[in-house]
């Protein structure tokens, strides 16, 4: 399954997102107190991330 959002509970119960490539995580996110919150996680950043800028502080 190449590529892939998964939405997981936690150990403390919140909800994240995981973005996997290849069964690697390539991301995740911060926790949400329901699945809706991390649904809205996934929209957000396939509306958002395509145009998002790169940011090379090294």
């Amino acid at each position: 399954m190449g590529h892939h959002f998964e939405i997981y509970k936690d150990k403390a119960g919140e909800f994240r997102v995981r973005f996997k490539y290849n069964d690697e995580i390539m991301f995740s996110t911060e926790g949400y107190s329901n699945k809706a919150g991390a649904q809205n996680a996934i929209d957000s950043i396939k509306k958002n991330g395509p145009g998002a800028d790169t940011v090379d502080n090294s």
